[in-house]
């Protein structure tokens, strides 16, 4: 009988500190410096392929204005309607914005006349710069408002740097061989990547076993792909 472990692992953290970034320091230095740059200040966009961090820079601005006393207002495909923001918002986070539906895009607009009438930071991200992506004109107007950076992925070291950091983070040992698996048999999707690891690491903490590349191939094996 295969043993459940219990949810003793940390929760993934999001943050500045634990994200590596590469080319993107432009964009970083940009948001970072954003609480400080007063009520007004033009709507940001972030862009890339998925893995390339977008959601992870949202969520560390997120987590980084809430430790200041900052309500953060969030919302994404996953999120139902409707869309209200909280009673005193400071910022206005947007995820993924290429896949909202109608609904969501007109609450999205809604959202942003709001912002604007309150003077709140707004941030969103798309896959594809906002005049690419398939969304009402008024709500592509809005997002391409402002300043619009495109999110470079990981270089190969930096990737490696990252899975280690996220590793280390959690207590795991993780050989050199098993980073290798990894990226040889695996896009280098850094957010499929850090799945892939929490789930190694759950199945290490279940089979009471260090990570090497047996025990991924044999988690690999247990959930159908090829290990």
């Amino acid at each position: 009988m295969k043993q459940i472990p219990l949810a003793i692992g940390p929760a993934p953290t999001f943050t500045f500190e634990n994200f590596l970034p590469g080319a993107n320091s432009a964009a970083l230095a940009h948001l970072q410096a954003l609480r400080s740059a007063g009520p007004g200040a033009p709507p940001v966009f972030l862009w890339g392929g998925g893995g390339s961090g977008k959601t992870h820079v949202l969520r560390a601005l997120a987590e980084d204005w809430q430790a200041a006393g900052a309500q953060v207002a969030w919302y994404d495909a996953d999120t139902h309607l409707p869309w209200d923001l909280p009673s005193q918002p400071s910022l206005l986070l947007l995820d993924d914005c290429d896949r909202f539906d109608a609904g969501q895009q007109h609450a999205a607009f809604a959202l942003f006349v709001e912002a604007a009438t309150h003077g709140l930071a707004v941030v969103a991200s798309g896959h594809a710069p906002p005049v690419d992506l398939e969304l009402r004109e008024d709500l592509r107007t809005r997002l391409g408002w402002g300043p619009t950076f495109a999110l470079q992925p990981l270089s190969e070291a930096e990737t490696r740097a990252a899975l280690r950091i996220e590793a280390d983070r959690r207590g795991i040992l993780l050989a050199d061989e098993v980073i290798d698996y990894l990226l040889n048999r695996f896009a280098r999707d850094l957010k499929n990547l850090m799945r892939l690891l929490d789930r190694l690491d759950q199945f290490a903490l279940a089979a009471k076993r260090a990570v090497t590349v047996p025990l991924l191939r044999q988690m690999l094996a247990d959930e159908g792909l090829v290990g």
